[in-house]
């Protein structure tokens, strides 16, 4: 399959969970992929297990000098970035009033500032290349109330919001870069089980929880050129979990 053939993509969050069924869907569709994580062991595994369009660099997202020197490495290896994929996240459990400071400014930094960080040194590149895509993974807990992932849904809230600057911004400049969100609900991945486990909801209306390829697939079209008039949209993924009646 060719839909992203011949593009260069970095996708961050990728040893596992969203950002390796993401690294997976785009390798098929022809893209080349670098896998990006602080698990380096299981990172590097999976870039092998995706063969030679794969490949992976160690990078922690709360950083911002780590994200100039992983993005000047892929500009020095391939002179170019097409796509670029904020999956890094992190939750801590934790209401309003229970959500201590270092459990709120781990969650931010992961989410808020990691994503903030790839937008701001990405988009030269990726204008450089002729334009492109930035894919960035928000959730339905920026438009839903969830009391025990408070500094998460802040923190997805950023995401949303700063996916509509970055957008227009790419578009006031004529970058040709076009920025979407994707804001699933509960996906079957290690965060999401790990959470069910702590709170017992984890469930959509139908009962299930999406998969990640779900997820995956929106990407892919988010990625391609077949979105070629979408930007600035946060997307809901969800299994009606947002529209559904209360069971109230």
């Amino acid at each position: 399959m060719t839909r992203l053939n011949g593009k260069v993509s970095l996708v961050t969050g990728a040893a596992k969970g969203l950002g390796a069924a993401i690294a997976a869907a785009f390798v098929r569709e022809g893209a080349r992929v670098v896998l990006c994580d602080v698990d380096e062991a299981q990172g590097a595994r999976l870039a092998e297990d995706l063969g030679p369009q794969a490949e992976f660099l160690p990078l922690d997202v709360r950083h911002e000098a780590e994200w100039i020197a992983r993005l000047a490495e892929v500009d020095r290896r391939y002179g170019r970035l097409d796509i670029l994929v904020n999956n890094a996240g992190v939750v801590r459990l934790g209401t309003i009033e229970d959500t201590s400071e270092a459990d709120y400014r781990a969650v931010m930094a992961v989410s808020a500032d990691g994503t903030f960080f790839g937008c701001k040194h990405a988009v030269p590149l990726i204008a450089r290349s002729g334009g492109g895509a930035i894919v960035n993974l928000s959730s339905i807990n920026a438009i839903q109330g969830n009391p025990p992932v408070t500094a998460y849904s802040a923190a997805k809230g950023a995401v949303s919001a700063l996916t509509r600057a970055v957008a227009v911004h790419c578009h006031e400049q004529g970058y040709g870069i076009r920025c979407n969100a994707v804001l699933p609900s509960s996906i079957d991945t290690p965060m999401v089980r790990s959470v069910a486990q702590q709170t017992g909801a984890a469930r959509t209306p139908a009962g299930r929880l999406g998969a990640p390829e779900d997820v995956a697939h929106l990407a892919v079209y988010l990625a391609s050129d077949e979105s070629a008039f979408m930007s600035g949209q946060c997307l809901v993924l969800d299994d009606t979990a947002s529209v559904a009646r209360s069971r109230a």
